[in-house]
């Protein structure tokens, strides 16, 4: 994801907000969920704190949820280029896609056809599968080339028809940071009459997410990707999310995005998430721009950090006997997938953490691009990068690997 920027990223005082690296592990399993910086920790608990109660402006307590609510629609979309009006909040990602699948599958009959990608994590592919199939529609995959881990336009217009009703595709692989043109591809998509999903559960750990210009008709994020609490959001177009009708209890709200929220709101959840986009936003020096501007320079000066760090990682896997690299996409995340010949990966990741060195192994629910790449379940060691990760974590990767391929 290479950028040049003018901003440069503090990370010794990015560190020093963060309680859990104290334990002095160097972590790499960010893709898999970061860290929480003390003021994400501060937000959580100031929201139980104070005065809570449902959502309102009679009491103090109504008043602080209405707030918090608020809030947080209008950081997440700041985050995501979205309207605030269409965040939607959820328990997980997963969640969310399994019910926007339910709801649209509503339209969806026998002759309607699905196009879901082999690259994509399993809650990219499953509940669209599964929607389909219950309404008597068609999935139709598309193919990624396991050689260079690309996702081509290709690939898509392969699998298109005029029948094709909605295409979901990844904005990121979880599994080797392959990140596919998605303007592209969601250009196919329209021009085929489809709705294109987009998932950004690992893209917007990395990059500036514009849900405009991605081309995407609903997209979906987890703050605990990118150093919140753990939920989920869905935003889309306000035109779109005006018009399905997701099933709900009668007496809730069916304003948008309401409509789409079941039950009360993690009220201290969405307080986290909102303080993790500040977080994000003030990673460079402020100025006057407003916080939109502040992200799009923070997630520049990100991908310098993370670029130059990646380089270093993937110089060093080069150097070492036996390595094979599976993420090897023109452009992608800073997450590199491997394996060592010999060695069963979740071993290389058990003397990894014996070295003080968190990378886990496995396929991370990404099954059917583990098994493309030919690693079936039992996939690779996953190496990621967050805002927290420095020189020193990478001297201590290198020096354990060099010491676990031995």
């Amino acid at each position: 994801m290479s950028s040049e920027t003018s901003d440069t990223l503090d990370v010794q005082a990015i560190r020093a907000c963060f309680p859990a690296l104290k334990a002095g592990t160097a972590r790499f399993d960010g893709p898999g969920g970061t860290q929480t910086p003390q003021q994400v920790i501060d937000a959580i608990a100031e929201s139980l704190t104070r005065p809570l109660a449902n959502r309102g402006t009679l009491t103090e307590g109504a008043r602080n949820a209405e707030a918090i609510v608020t809030g947080a629609r209008r950081a997440l979309g700041d985050l995501l280029g979205s309207e605030p009006e269409s965040v939607v909040f959820g328990r997980s990602a997963t969640q969310l896609v399994y019910d926007l699948a339910r709801t649209l599958a509503k339209e969806w009959g026998p002759g309607d056809e699905v196009v879901v990608s082999r690259l994509d994590h399993d809650s990219n592919i499953r509940p669209w599968v599964q929607a389909a199939e219950a309404a008597g529609a068609t999935v139709r995959t598309a193919d990624f080339d396991p050689a260079t881990g690309e996702l081509g336009t290709e690939h898509i217009e392969a699998v298109l028809s005029g029948r094709t009703r909605l295409v979901a595709v990844t904005a990121a692989s979880n599994l080797i940071g392959t990140c596919p043109d998605i303007p592209a591809i969601a250009a196919l998509a329209h021009r085929a009459g489809a709705l294109f999903h987009v998932d950004a559960v690992h893209y917007a750990s990395h990059v500036s997410v514009d849900l405009t210009g991605l081309g995407a008709d609903t997209l979906v994020c987890s703050p605990y990707k990118f150093l919140g609490p753990h939920l989920g959001v869905l935003t889309g177009r306000p035109e779109l999310l005006n018009s399905l009708r997701p099933d709900k209890l009668l007496p809730s709200s069916d304003a948008v995005p309401e409509r789409f929220e079941l039950g009360t709101l993690p009220y201290e959840l969405l307080a986290g998430a909102t303080a993790a986009v500040d977080f994000l936003a003030g990673l460079v020096t402020a100025g006057t721009e407003g916080r939109p501007e502040r992200l799009r320079r923070a997630f520049t000066a990100l991908a310098a950090h993370e670029d130059r760090l990646r380089g270093r990682i993937e110089e060093g896997l080069a150097a070492l006997g036996g390595v094979t690299v599976y993420s090897r996409a023109a452009r992608r995340t800073p997450t590199t997938l491997f394996t060592v010949a010999g060695q069963r990966s979740d071993d290389v990741s058990r003397r990894l953490v014996e070295h003080g060195v968190d990378a886990p192994a496995g396929s991370f629910y990404a099954r059917e691009a583990s098994h493309r790449l030919g690693l079936g379940d039992e996939g690779g060691v996953r190496v990621g990068l967050a805002p927290y990760t420095n020189d020193e974590d990478v001297d201590r990767l290198l020096d354990a690997l060099a010491a676990a391929c031995g």
